[in-house]
């Protein structure tokens, strides 16, 4: 293996391990405030508050299932869909394998707390005049930001390749 490979295979784990460790830390600090509480229910201000929710769909509580059976699909299809990201990030060049990492990174903080919890802990609440967006972590927040960059970038690369035509 070359030097630049194990270099650059480094700063992509890197950047993984990061984003990873950020959801964990974060989701650490709200279950223990829940041993200590019983539950979370913080106001910090009016638009921004701690509750948590245990998340058994996918990312902002969408496709939730009791079934267990369900539930492992999803799982299963989970780890298939990170499989492919691992793969594209191998075959992608320039910004879109950064993009591609941080969707990596918070999907895996995610799927570590599926296996371990069977479920996922979500705590942030956004909310304005009383309307309140999904509750989410901070590794749905890496998945989100990762999804937004590369449809910019899909759509840079589609104006820019039909103005070449």
């Amino acid at each position: 293996m070359n030097n630049s490979l194990v270099k650059k295979l480094l700063i992509y784990f890197l950047i993984v391990l990061v984003i990873f460790a950020l959801d964990r830390l974060s989701k650490l600090f709200i279950l223990n405030i829940l041993e200590d509480k019983d539950k979370v229910d913080i106001y910090i201000n009016s638009f921004l508050s701690l509750y948590l929710v245990w998340n058994k769909g996918i990312g902002f509580g969408l496709f939730s299932f009791d079934d267990t059976k369900i539930y492992n699909l999803m799982t299963l299809l989970i780890l298939l869909i990170n499989g492919i990201i691992i793969y594209l990030i191998f075959i992608e060049k320039g910004a879109k394998v950064y993009f591609l990492l941080t969707i990596l990174g918070g999907s895996l903080g995610n799927f570590v707390d599926r296996l371990y919890y069977r479920a996922v802990p979500d705590f942030i609440d956004l909310n304005y005049q009383g309307y309140h967006w999904f509750i989410f972590n901070v590794a749905d927040i890496f998945i989100t930001l990762g999804i937004i960059c590369l449809i910019f970038a899909e759509l840079l690369n589609y104006k820019t390749s039909n103005e070449e035509k």
